[in-house]
């Protein structure tokens, strides 16, 4: 997985600034700073125009980068943002942000270089299938954990929500789950949180989602682990915001090309027809968007799939709404799927 060392952005405001310039000058197209105390809050920036416009004013080399830094940086606070906050910033050019807790403690970095966005949302990653389908091979490794070309399906879909700046997740394991716990980790060395949620017994597509107590941020992401897909999130979440969702589902435009002229009839009278029609349909790509308060609307503890969600929020009169998916979208679960994988991995554009 991507793993870029936030670290290497901070300095202790007693620092020598001769040490400050050290680092700017390995962080090369990155070079900022953002200076902290002991405990790693947020006090200040400071960037190589910091130190040059220090020496004009008469500090030395020899002077702490206290004395240099700009006491007012930018930065987002984990939990207490949105999505446009992070795309004004982006369209101004800030390159490198900090995130911050509600303490004010740096707890990672944003690199606009590395990630294509900061996405608010928590995810989860529906992880706990049996697999059946893909025998033999889960006989001894989790359908998530099967690798497609040098990495893991599980992986693939981590890093490509990693790439737009996620930070909050949430697997749901049952089936050899200890595995995925394993190689996952918990995010830690990244900057991320990655939770779990132990199924005792199947729980469905979604179920499991009741178990979770809290959320981080306002809007949840579900998706099942067994995809391969290059969907724009940002895009995803910028239209669901728009259009005021209270759920959306990626889809998958699927054509049926009709060989023959169709009839439109009345009692058997003929009113029109079309000519070797195209009729578009769209299929579920079990990637889900909500408002964290939906997720009240799954069942405590029971089995339930999240058709059964869809049915229940269309007939009370929510807002669902059809994320149409135009990139590449794959789900792999058998074994003339997971062939296919194989093959396209290498032509996928992420």
């Amino acid at each position: 997985m991507k793993n870029y060392d936030y670290q290497r952005h901070l300095i202790t405001r007693d620092s020598p600034i001769k040490i400050a310039l050290g680092k700017l000058n390995e962080l090369a197209l990155d070079a900022i700073l953002f200076v902290v105390n002991a405990d790693n809050k947020l006090l200040g920036s400071l960037t190589d125009g910091d130190v040059r416009r220090g020496i004009l004013d008469g500090l030395s080399l020899e002077d702490e980068v206290g004395k240099f830094i700009q006491p007012n940086p930018k930065f987002i606070q984990r939990g207490n943002y949105n999505i446009n906050e992070v795309i004004e910033y982006r369209n101004k050019g800030f390159k490198v942000l900090p995130v911050i807790d509600q303490a004010g403690v740096i707890v990672n970095i944003i690199n606009f270089r590395f990630v294509k966005s900061y996405l608010p949302l928590d995810v989860v990653i529906m992880a706990g299938g049996r697999g059946e389908r893909l025998k033999p091979l889960t006989d001894v490794l989790p359908k998530p954990l099967l690798k497609v070309g040098d990495k893991p399906i599980i992986q693939h879909n981590i890093d490509r929500l990693l790439s737009f700046g996620i930070d909050d997740f949430w697997i749901s394991i049952r089936y050899l789950g200890n595995k995925i716990k394993d190689y996952v980790g918990n995010g830690v060395s990244q900057g991320i949180r990655i939770n779990y949620i132990d199924e005792d017994s199947p729980l469905g597509t979604i179920g499991s989602v009741s178990k979770i107590e809290k959320f981080e941020h306002d809007h949840v992401l579900i998706t099942n682990s067994d995809i391969l897909t290059n969907l724009d999130y940002e895009q995803f979440f910028l239209d669901f915001i728009e259009s005021d969702a209270d759920f959306s589902v990626a889809t998958i435009p699927y054509n049926v090309n009709v060989p023959y002229a169709i009839l439109e009839t009345d009692q058997n009278y003929i009113k029109s027809f079309r000519e070797k029609p195209t009729y578009t349909y769209f299929a579920n790509a079990g990637i889900y968007l909500m408002k964290k308060e939906i997720c009240d609307k799954i069942p405590k503890n029971e089995f339930y799939n999240a058709t059964d969600l869809l049915d229940h929020l269309i007939t009370g009169n929510f807002k669902v709404k059809s994320f149409p998916l135009r990139g590449y979208w794959l789900d792999i679960g058998k074994h003339e799927d997971y062939k296919k994988a194989q093959e396209d991995i290498n032509y996928i554009k992420f």
